[in-house]
């Protein structure tokens, strides 16, 4: 993919994602969500287990599973079907992809300027405040236009 079309798609995903923000409204309940749905539709958990085509300990075992976090995700899809409901599934960034981008973009220019100067030190050689601070914003900007797996090597 290229730099450009990977800023549009960035661009686009950040709207979809930021609709997604308020994650605390959405959280699951503390029982989980297929307890609650269950329990709010009326059904049995031997229903249920009917339901998903899995005996009634295994549908408890399910409940339990995903308040711990350890459902997989095929079982939870699984569930929601039995539920009559659409499992949704996302990754919600805690700061725009942009603002992650340029953050790693200043974190690695500074780990390189900082590794420039101090080889140009050694040499007797230093460069003023303003011309680091130049040098700093010109080496941010190209590493976020580029902004491909490079951006993301550790030093």
């Amino acid at each position: 993919m290229k730099s450009d079309e990977r800023q549009v798609a960035r661009k686009n995903l950040d709207k979809k994602l930021n609709m997604l923000k308020n994650v605390e409204a959405h959280g699951r309940p503390p029982r989980g969500w297929v307890k609650a749905i269950r329990e709010a539709l009326g059904m049995t958990t031997t229903q249920f287990g009917r339901r998903m085509g899995v005996s009634q300990p295994r549908a408890l075992e399910i409940e339990k599973n995903e308040v711990k976090g350890t459902l997989t995700l095929d079982s939870l899809e699984r569930a929601a079907q039995a539920l009559n409901c659409q499992l949704v599934y996302s990754l919600v960034p805690n700061e725009s992809l942009d603002s992650m981008i340029q953050t790693r973009a200043e974190a690695l220019a500074k780990s390189r300027l900082k590794h420039t100067a101090h080889s140009m030190s050694l040499e007797d050689q230093t460069v003023g405040k303003t011309d680091q601070k130049e040098a700093l914003q010109k080496l941010i900007q190209k590493l976020s236009e580029k902004s491909g797996s490079e951006l993301w090597e550790e030093p």
